[in-house]
């Protein structure tokens, strides 16, 4: 471990290579994230964290716009996390890779793409608040990547602080197998330390950070209570793990090496989740996380192997997490540099590659050269010489690599699943202030659209205007700031506009044809389709049913690229078109005139014909919303809410305070924040979060599809 006190700042500096280096083996590597709720303290953890590590002389601050971590000008204007920073620091000789995810539902793509490469994940719970909307939004991505947990309740030194409440919580909302493995010591602003279950003693903390942690013996009062707690502990961990019931049963005292390596087996496979808890802003309850961390979140050999898809042929590759395989890695973040160019983010699953190595992007099927190589602490660059397996590092010059395109050694061509992410829910019509800006425009949104797979661009052809989406106000708004502070680009701006979608209600079968002749050789396509509604959420989906060979099978994907291009604008608002099934089942060809571009046309013309005959439906977006208020304000804010068409699920009150979580459509929000403030004397908030898409009322319906037709 780094000890950083003055001058030995540049000497760790200068050690900056031992990172990557392989004297720390693939088991003693940790590659984890913080995630949590907005506000919850991921940042100040992840600040604590640095410093005890030694990574850092000095405790930054997000309050002050210090922390390390929050590097952009937006973030520390705001106080918020805009985007994933990653880091690296030692503890007990281990390397933990650290990568600190924003909490602002609006970022949540930054959430998805870190998830997807790390093995192991902190979520940080406020200990008043308890789960939040976004706390389960990211536990439930969590599960999608299989990512293990622990869980630290912070913030249990201020007023309102209820340990027990929200380990009840994480039980409930979250469905999670909770393994205590901490009590706190004190509560509210008598918190002073904690006591550690398994092995039986409390850790007592100082209001000066700097001063060590100091083991005491617990106290009589205690004794009882966590002789209990330790009961309960011993006969979850039997109950889930056969080493330890053998021992249970027969009558054994389990040591406490024993108890941590079965809390270890249960963590990494995801059966068990330890809640630990502490201050972060106090420093209290850092150093026993950084040993949990290091004890019980898995290393890159605790995990399956990744599978990958052979690339031209059937069947799959098993990179297995070692340096004698050959390289492959996934690019899950890409940053735009006004200055150096293109930052591309990789984790490394298999193999070691050096700088100027050619690699192969399956992804886009295309070879690549690495540029220098960087361990990354937040926006500072420190160079490598190597990237070996569980290495999260970044390198320069790809530039055709996109987040989650794969990279690979030539000779074993591996294609790992890329990153999904979710549909914009918000658009803006941008245009530019001068002709300088105009010059500069689209280059910028194109770099910004590479960094950001959910900030999307549309020119549409009809009114000229160029249209961006977001994942809500918050979203635009620093993308808007970022144009101009980054790379000088000013625009107007017009009114936020709902992303609707349409869908059919009916199957319908429609027919194409294209044919033209014009003296030379012509074109010829025809096809017939089976349009019917899909289940909610499922997109678009192809099917090919041709039989006997009506059309031939070169055609085929011409096809499904032109019933695509058609779905880009429905049949009664122009807006896109989703949750629909396209089945091809007849057509005809012409030995001579037949090409990709004759079937193409002819899909989007039997598409354009179907939409009409299928009964469209308009779609819009509900989001998911929670708000936190007192009491006292609660009956003014549901009145707002039902005016707002919004759909009460629950109201839940503790003490002074009430939750309410509704569904809302995202139409309705605009301006809730201001009227939220004024309802509540400045004192409730308000979290909110795509839930799905949902059909619009007959009425609204033509409200919409009439003032669509006044815009244009």
């Amino acid at each position: 471990m780094f000890i950083i006190v003055g001058e030995k700042l540049k000497t760790a500096l200068g050690e900056k290579n031992k990172l990557m280096s392989r004297t720390f083996p693939l088991e003693k590597i940790r590659n984890i994230g913080i995630i949590a709720h907005i506000d919850a303290g991921k940042t100040t953890a992840t600040e604590r964290v640095l410093y005890y590590a030694g990574r850092t002389y000095k405790i930054g601050s997000v309050d002050e716009g210090t922390a390390v971590m929050d590097w952009m000008e937006q973030e520390r204007e705001r106080g918020i996390t805009i985007t994933s920073a990653a880091t690296t620091c030692n503890w007990r000789e281990h390397c933990i890779n650290i990568i600190d995810t924003p909490g602002h539902v609006d970022f949540t793509a930054e959430v998805e793409r870190s998830l997807r490469v790390l093995d192991g994940g902190v979520v940080i719970f406020d200990g008043v608040a308890g789960v939040e909307a976004q706390s389960e939004a990211v536990w439930h991505q969590a599960d999608k990547y299989h990512v293990a947990r622990i869980c630290f309740i912070n913030k249990m030194d201020r007023m309102g602080a209820d340990f027990y409440h929200t380990v009840a919580m994480i039980k409930e909302r979250l469905r999670a197998n909770a393994l205590l493995i901490q009590l706190p010591l004190g509560s509210e602003s008598s918190f002073h330390g904690i006591i550690d279950l398994i092995e039986n003693k409390a850790i007592v903390f100082s209001n000066n950070p700097d001063m060590t942690p100091v083991e005491e013996a617990i106290a009589e009062g205690d004794k009882a209570v966590v002789a209990s707690h330790h009961q309960a502990l011993v006969e979850k961990l039997a109950e889930n793990d056969d080493q330890i019931m053998l021992m249970y049963l027969n009558g054994q005292d389990i040591p406490v090496h024993q108890l941590k390596a079965a809390i270890r087996r249960l963590t990494t496979s995801s059966h068990v989740v330890p809640i630990l808890c502490g201050s972060a802003l106090r420093g209290k309850g850092i150093q026993p996380l950084l040993d949990a961390i290091v004890d019980y979140l898995p290393s890159p050999l605790d995990v399956p192997p990744v599978h990958a898809r052979k690339v031209k042929k059937e069947g799959e590759i098993i990179c297995q997490a070692s340096d004698d395989e050959p390289f492959s890695a996934l690019a899950f973040k890409t940053v735009s540099d006004p200055f150096m160019g293109r930052l591309t983010y990789l984790r490394v699953y298999s193999g070691k590659v050096k700088p100027g190595a050619q690699v192969l992007n399956t992804s886009v099927g295309e070879k690549e050269r690495l540029g220098k190589l960087y361990v990354m602490h937040a926006d500072h660059r420190e160079e490598v010489a190597l990237a070996d397996t569980g290495s999260i590092v970044a390198t320069l010059g790809l530039k055709k690599t996109s987040t989650g395109d794969t990279l690979c050694d030539a000779t074993r061509p591996a294609l790992f699943e890329s990153i999904r992410f979710s549909e914009p829910v918000l658009s803006m019509a941008v245009e530019p202030k001068s002709k300088a800006d105009r010059d500069k425009l689209d280059d910028v949104l194109t770099k910004l659209a590479v960094e950001d797979p959910t900030f999307k661009i549309h020119n549409d052809p009809e009114t000229g205007q160029t249209l961006i989406s977001g994942m809500g106000e918050l979203h635009i708004e620093v993308l808007l700031d970022r144009m101009f502070r980054e790379f000088g680009v000013k625009v107007n701006v017009g009114k936020p506009q709902v992303a609707y979608k349409e869908t059919i209600t009916i199957p319908v079968e429609s027919e194409g044809r294209f044919i033209r002749q014009s003296g030379g050789k012509g074109q010829y396509g025809h096809v017939w389709l089976k349009l019917e509604p899909g289940e909610q959420g499922s997109g678009f989906e192809f099917y090919d049913k041709i039989r006997s060979g009506a059309i031939p099978k070169e055609f085929v994907p011409p096809v499904e690229a032109g019933i695509k291009t058609a779905l880009q604008s429905g049949a009664l608002a122009s807006y896109p078109v989703i949750d629909i099934k396209a089945t091809l089942y007849d057509g005809s060809f012409h030995e001579v005139d037949s090409s990709d571009l004759a079937f193409k046309m002819a899909a989007s013309i039997a598409v354009k014909d179907g939409l009409r005959k299928a009964k469209p439906a308009l779609l819009e977006p509900i989001m998911e919303m929670e708000i936190i208020t007192p009491s006292g304000f609660l009956g003014d804010i549901v009145g707002d809410l039902n005016s707002r068409r919004a759909h009460v699920e629950s109201i839940q009150s503790r003490e002074d305070f009430s939750s309410i979580r509704c569904l809302v459509p995202l139409a309705e929000t605009f301006g809730f924040a201001s009227n939220l403030r004024s309802l509540s004397q400045g004192r409730a908030n308000h979290t909110m979060q795509f839930h799905r898409y949902e059909k619009l009322s007959a009425n609204l319906t033509e409200r919409i599809v009439a003032r669509m037709g006044r815009d244009r």
